[in-house]
């Protein structure tokens, strides 16, 4: 890779004589003076290859990263095992470009694994179609939102406060700019109390979003609050985490109408909070309200298999009143991920991967509180996080463990005012025995 290319003032000159002006300035003279800058810029004298490379490698060690750390914080991005054949074949010439195949005849392999990625998502979530893909969680919770106001015509829309607070934000925002209004459904043991969402189910909820497992890690009855929803003839829209689903079940066997979710622990680095992918199905009632597009399987005119983009709702594709989004830019990479993570694991190793992150929290779980240090929250059951309250600061605790080589749990303080010094900790299916017991020793201590 060619990290330098450089130009002679004769090359400048060259290509400013071309585009019709005679020095830099001429490309702003559509600016205004008043907005111009009138000094240069602070930046730090010119540096050599050698020094910069030196000073950028500097600054990247002041990182504390899973590589270099044993990792116990989850909230909402995980530290899974990703198989080396997925990196390997992910930095093939072939897939560097992951924006839309517009073109499906030269276009069929990207084209396939989008619809192989399509395939597994709907048979993880138990919905009927799913599209290519969003930004992240976060974006695809909102779009479903969207979904659900469009579809039924109606303007409020109920979510439990237990939600990753992140995407509760990024809710708000857009819902804010579209004339929905967002009520929380209170949650005060944990899970979502029926009681108040029962009381808060009225003729103009659009529908019902639940995280399951929620942001504490608590398994939820996603069963009972569809049952209340659809008796209100609403919709009710999970978020998921997709490990889990291999273990749970489906959220469309529980009764989900959409389902979003993160899929960075799908064969996604964690690379400090992104890029990542968000996964959006749904049954198929609701697939041509579905923000995105979808890869669908057909025949040419010799009767060979073949793939299309088969529905577009962007903007770009159709006209702007029907068009439901124009946020889906395909994730084509992290899909990609996504999808070569679910082949090599399979239905057998997604599952082993469940049941680890299951067995490992509840027994570091277990320990933690066994030390007398730590205290249990919520009496409910949890997935691969769980929620403590430790004798002393969060903040100062991680600090303590970071020193030790440990990355701590997410302070819930900072988002939950009421949960002072509350610990959520994390634990997947790489932590080993030793590493968890270290952990609990240190943090005991």
């Amino acid at each position: 890779m060619t990290r330098y290319i450089g130009l002679t003032d004769a090359d400048r000159q060259t290509m400013l004589s071309a585009i019709g002006v005679t020095d830099i300035r001429g490309l702003f003279s559509d600016a205004p003076e008043s907005v111009r800058l009138k000094r240069k810029l602070n930046l730090p004298k010119p540096l050599s290859e050698m020094e910069v490379v030196k000073r950028l490698k500097t600054l990247a060690e002041k990182n504390i990263d899973a590589d270099h750390a044993v990792c116990f914080l989850g909230a909402g991005a995980y530290d899974h095992f990703i198989p080396a054949t997925v990196g390997a074949l992910l930095s093939r010439q072939e897939f560097y470009t992951a924006y839309t195949p517009y073109q499906p005849e030269i276009s069929q392999g990207t084209l396939q694994a989008i619809f192989e990625y399509q395939t597994m998502i709907c048979e993880l979530t138990g919905m009927d179609v799913s599209n290519a893909s969003m930004y992240d969680g976060a974006t695809a919770l909102t779009e479903a939102a969207i979904l659900a106001a469009d579809a039924t015509n109606k303007k409020e829309v109920l979510v439990a406060a237990n939600i990753h607070p992140e995407s509760l934000q990024v809710l708000k925002t857009y819902a804010k700019f579209r004339d929905i209004h967002v009520t929380e459904v209170d949650c005060p043991e944990g899970q979502i109390d029926l009681t108040d969402l029962r009381g808060k189910l009225n003729e103009n909820i659009c529908g019902m979003i639940l995280q399951n497992p929620n942001f504490f890690g608590i398994i939820e009855e996603v069963d009972r609050v569809a049952e209340l929803v659809h008796q209100n003839n609403s919709l009710l829209i999970v978020s998921g985490d997709p490990i889990s689903m291999a273990l749970l079940k489906s959220p469309g066997e529980l009764g989900a109408d959409i389902v979003v979710g993160e899929g960075q622990s799908l064969g996604n680095q964690l690379s400090y909070g992104g890029p990542y992918l968000g996964f959006f199905a749904a049954k198929e009632k609701w697939m041509r309200k579905m923000p995105g597009r979808i890869v669908g399987q057909t025949v040419d005119k010799e009767g060979r298999r073949g793939f299309v983009l088969t529905l577009q709702t962007r903007e770009q594709h159709i006209r702007r009143e029907k068009a439901t989004s124009n946020i889906c830019s395909n994730q084509g990479l992290n899909a990609l991920a996504a999808t070569m993570y679910l082949t090599f694991l399979g239905k057998e190793g997604l599952k082993e991967v469940a049941e680890l992150c299951l067995q490992k929290s509840h027994y570091t779980y277990d320990k933690l509180l066994s030390t007398g240090k730590f205290k249990a929250v919520f009496e409910k059951p949890f997935f691969k996080e769980f929620v403590v309250i430790s004798q002393k600061p969060v903040d100062d605790l991680n600090q303590d463990l970071q020193e030790e080589g440990f990355i701590g749990g997410y302070p819930l303080e900072r988002n939950f005012p009421d949960m002072q010094n509350g610990w959520l900790v994390c634990v997947t299916e790489k932590r080993t025995k030793d590493e968890i017991n270290a952990f609990v020793r240190e943090a005991a201590e």
